[in-house]
């Protein structure tokens, strides 16, 4: 039975735990939170306080080394889901620490001298700024937010390593449930970019490609994980709050300049994988 560690049992790492679970495997979970140990409990996810530091050194203590080296004991696979939780509009060019990277680059030994032998780095579409046309794996990310490029550093640093195979899977727009952009914006006027077309993906969605690239082995590989559902932010955004009797979010068409495509076709072609569009 395959072991993996979930570096991350957030709005997305948690069900995505369960799932797994249900698939046969072996999870151990990671949380930031004491009091979720016993929700990762619950779920019969074996549940460990991980908490990375920016700063060099801080994880060589004993208790820490021990906590981290125990979550990734025996596993196989190890999934990062962990948000850089930076200023997301936020210019690089006021140069911030690089907080997320060097969080990322303390774990990298503990990865080195672990059982895992594969990663699943779960990356954002924001690693392309705002190019506009059809974007694609090919496309070559240039990050206009500290978020995306500190994203795209972690990437690199993962991918890079030869101790282990990296799958980085950048996801468009997290929606789900409980989690719907529109009710930001309702009622809001003169919001930008009317015509852009929306990139996004629903939680059920993530879960399945991440399923896909684990249960067909697709490691070494980039993909861009958005449905391949795209009208403009206004008659999406206006029909999302129709739908949901909130006040209609009003735009301008004066500051109309962005109109990224990012495709997944790669998703849909080498995993063979289809979005469930109807919970768009």
């Amino acid at each position: 039975m395959t072991k993996i560690s979930l570096l991350g049992c957030g709005w997305l790492g948690l069900p995505l735990a369960k799932k797994l679970i249900e698939k046969g495997f072996t999870v151990n979970g990671s949380t930031t939170s004491e009091n979720k140990l016993s929700i990762l409990e619950n779920a019969g996810i074996n549940p460990f306080l991980v908490i990375l530091s920016e700063v060099e050194g801080a994880l060589e203590s004993e208790s820490v080394s021990e906590t981290i080296n125990s979550f990734l004991d025996k596993s196989d696979i190890l999934i990062i889901d962990i948000p850089p939780k930076l200023r997301g509009n936020q210019n690089f060019s006021t140069s911030l620490e690089m907080t997320f990277v060097r969080k990322i680059e303390n774990l990298i030994p503990f990865i080195e001298n672990s059982t895992v032998k594969k990663v699943l780095f779960v990356s954002s579409t924001s690693v392309y700024g705002n190019e506009n046309g059809l974007i694609s794996e090919k496309t070559n990310p240039n990050p206009d937010t500290e978020s995306g490029r500190q994203l795209l550093l972690a990437e690199a640093l993962l991918q890079n390593n030869p101790n282990f195979e990296t799958t980085i899977v950048r996801f468009g727009g997290l929606i789900g449930e409980d989690r719907q952009p529109v009710k930001f914006l309702a009622g809001k006027e003169n919001l930008e970019n009317a015509d852009a077309p929306v990139n996004l993906i629903h939680l059920n969605d993530c879960i399945g490609v991440i399923q896909e690239i684990i249960n067909q082995s697709k490691w070494n590989e980039v993909f861009n994980a958005v449905a391949p559902f795209h009208p403009t932010r206004e008659t999406y955004y206006r029909q999302k709050a129709i739908d949901l009797n909130l006040a209609l979010p009003q735009f301008s068409f004066e500051k109309s300049n962005i109109k990224k495509t990012i495709s997944s076709e790669k998703v849909e072609t080498i995993l063979n994988y289809k979005f469930k569009l109807e919970d768009y």
